[in-house]
């Protein structure tokens, strides 16, 4: 039989489904070489090569394997089959536009069907459900949008419990495979045993974002070691729960980002939640601690200084009866100009060594509309009072935080002891600082509202938007941040390190072009050089798999000032790219400062060893692009700002410095975000794709140092 020809680098999307299908139809003799391939892919992303042998001699990959395994189910539904079959690569598919597109098709086809084909289980299903199953963007998009196909997931999933042990079975092997990875990175610095008990069964972790501001790197690291300890093996799950009890900060623009956040970084929770869900049950929980003589109503000048706390002195209503202390809560709730006057403490230890013990907090009046729940509630419990309750009611079994946290260990456990609640094991690592840089919300947000940036984005700021604006490559991003690991010990790192780690992930993808400073920029005439001609270069000579681009020589050409200004008379360069010339005359300005013009004799086939290596561009029409290079300075001019220092004091002046350039015509066909080496500048990533109505592309200068 013929070769059957597909590429052999499909996703692991894919690959899982065709494993399952082939356990389903008990075809025995494809699963020594699926199950290679499966944890080929699985364990070392998409670039494996292993190819499967069918019975007959067949050579079959990924997507063959499958339409091989849907002819062989029941022929009388295999035309249907065979359909759905085709539709798999959609579903596997990391694209969000095509993936919306295909969803919404399956969720039409479900509406009044409770099976893809007739009134049973086939491989359809099969194929479909395992498609989605292992694409956790689509697994998103079915959650948050599709009814029918949320419906039909989780019945099949339901109904089919022999599915979710097959699928634990086969990754089981990877997960033992990432665990060798972990003991290698443990080697390097980065250990990630944290010798927990939890950890012996399945992992349910949370990160519970404020949608107060945008995620930054200080919020990677949260996000990417809950996402790690979630998913270091089968079962586990991560909960992303916003502690939305704030609504003087909180806002559905930051809700909608920091969702966004996650998805850049490849974060996709296993379920989303919202303290608000909770503010009936929360509001019940601190009504038991009052009849329980735990908690009492307090009406000294909250956020302005609480000296009896300071001093370890009791307050003067510490001792306040139950029913008064509910009369005042239950006061509160109606947000009268008397009950904003009081708040709700649980009470603790008020002479407590530990200042988190001493009577906090537990409840205050806040009047603003809540962006979920409008002005239903005036009371809102603090973010001490919810993380010991939601952790406990959700689930969560590994409760990590950083150790900015330590202190609040103690009263995180007395209010699961004191309620009843099941007990949360807690481990508390270190935050990410790097220098010179604010991770304050309140700070980066005064910054953004005072007009010193373009916004949230700006890639000056520290935030997952501003720095992968930057430059900075996600897989980089995750790497650099794992590689720290749950150490407990501060870090104060430098950006240079950060952006160097990145460098070997945009270097080999990144195509090399020309950009030529146009201030001052000098005129060159070529002598033995005929017509306009186009040569078709490589867009990087290491990487032929880029492709090719195109290069114009001419007559005239165009170079920058600084290069112009090293060369002697009769000297031999090198034009990169084309070829060797002699420089034959140069011509200074009236002041002698400034080289005004070159003439050149090209040499075909110079020796380029021992030569200069000039960049340059034909000057003729169309072949030079109007750009904008831009750097940027740190925000900060100090390394670490104390809590005492004002921002504005530390400032930099002037962070962005703008240098206007000709590039080659080839940066026309620039998608946004394409990450490009300018030769002998460094490496850019493209702010925005080329647009006739817009006179200059923009490229933001990528640090590697």
């Amino acid at each position: 039989m013929a070769t059957l020809d597909v590429a052999a680098n499909a996703e692991m999307a894919l690959v899982l489904p065709s494993l399952v299908l082939a356990r389903y139809l008990n075809r025995a003799e494809l699963l020594p070489g699926l199950t290679t391939r499966f944890h080929a892919v699985s364990n070392f992303g998409d670039t494996s090569s292993v190819q499967l042998t069918q019975m007959e001699g067949e050579t079959v990959t990924d997507m063959a394997v499958i339409r091989c395994l849907a002819d062989l189910s029941e022929k009388k539904r295999g035309v249907q089959a065979g359909k759905w079959i085709k539709k798999m690569e959609a579903f596997a598919s990391k694209n969000r536009r095509d993936l919306e597109t295909a969803l919404i098709d399956l969720d039409a086809h479900l509406t009044l069907r409770t099976y893809l084909i007739d009134h049973e289980i086939s491989i359809a299903d099969l194929a479909i459900w395992t498609t989605l199953r292992s694409n956790h963007i689509a697994l998103s998009l079915m959650k948050k949008a599709v009814g029918n196909v949320f419906r039909w997931y989780n019945y099949i999933d339901s109904s089919n419990p022999w599915l979710s042990e097959l699928i634990e079975e086969l990754t089981a092997p990877a997960a033992k495979e990432r665990a060798k990875v972990r003991a290698a990175a443990s080697s390097a610095g980065a250990s990630y045993d944290i010798d927990l008990p939890t950890l012996e069964g399945h992992i349910v972790t949370r990160f519970p974002p404020e949608p107060s501001g945008y995620l930054h790197i200080g919020h990677a690291k949260a996000a990417l070691l809950n996402d790690y300890f979630a998913h270091v093996r089968p079962g586990g799950r991560l909960l992303c729960r916003f502690d939305d009890t704030n609504p003087s900060k909180e806002s559905m623009e930051f809700q909608d980002a920091i969702i966004k956040d996650l998805e850049l970084m490849d974060i996709v929770p296993d379920a989303t939640s919202y303290s608000s869900d909770y503010f009936q049950q929360m509001y019940e929980l601190a009504v038991q601690l009052i009849k329980e003589g735990k908690a009492f109503a307090d009406d000294s000048e909250l956020g302005k200084g609480d000296q009896e706390r300071k001093n370890r002195l009791p307050s003067k209503r510490r001792n306040l009866g139950i029913e008064e202390t509910l009369a005042r809560f239950e006061e509160m709730t109606t947000g009268s100009i008397e009950g904003q006057r009081w708040c709700i403490r649980a009470r603790i230890a008020y002479d407590s060594p530990n200042g988190t013990l001493r009577d906090p907090v537990i409840y205050r009046c806040n009047l603003t509309p809540h962006h979920r729940t409008g002005t239903s509630w005036k009371v809102y419990p603090t973010y001490d009072f919810c993380a010991p309750i939601l952790d406990s009611i959700e689930g969560v079994t590994l409760a990590l935080r950083t150790n900015e946290y330590r202190d609040r260990n103690a009263q995180y456990e007395w209010f699961q002891d004191a309620l009843g609640l099941r007990k949360v094991p807690i481990y508390d690592f270190s935050r990410m600082n790097f220098v010179r840089t604010l991770l304050s919300k309140r700070k980066l947000t005064q910054i953004v509202e005072e007009g010193k940036v373009w916004g949230w984005d700006d890639p000056r700021m520290p935030t997952i938007r501003g720095i992968l604006r930057r430059g900075m490559t996600v897989a980089a991003l995750r790497e650099f941040v794992l590689k720290q690991g749950p150490s407990r010990n501060t870090l104060n790192l430098e950006w240079n390190a950060f952006w160097a780690f990145n460098k070997k992930y945009i270097d080999p993808v990144a195509p090399r072009h020309t950009a030529i400073l146009q201030e001052d920029a000098v005129y060159c005439t070529v002598h033995g050089v005929d017509n306009l001609e186009e040569l078709t270069k490589p867009k990087y000579i290491k990487k032929p798999e880029l492709g090719t681009k195109k290069v114009l020589v001419g007559k005239t050409i165009v170079l920058e000032q600084v290069d112009a200004q090293s060369f002697t008379a009769n000297e031999e360069i090198t034009l990169m790219n084309w070829g060797n010339a002699f420089v034959r005359q140069i011509t200074k300005d009236t002041d002698g400062k400034r080289i005004a013009a070159l003439d050149l004799e090209f040499r075909q086939g110079g020796d380029v060893k021992k030569t200069k290596k000039i960049t340059w561009l034909a000057a003729v029409d169309g072949n030079l692009v109007n750009v904008d290079l831009v750097s940027f300075d740190y925000l900060i001019s100090k390394d670490k700002l104390e809590k005492t220092d004002e921002v504005g004091d530390f400032l930099t002046p002037v962070t962005e410095f703008r240098k206007q350039a000709f590039a080659d015509i080839n940066v026309k066909d620039l998608e946004h975000s394409a990450i490009v080496q300018f030769e002998r500048k460094g490496y850019f990533r493209l702010d925005a794709a080329f647009q006739k109505d817009q006179p200059r592309m923009v490229f933001f200068d990528i640090p590697t140092r």
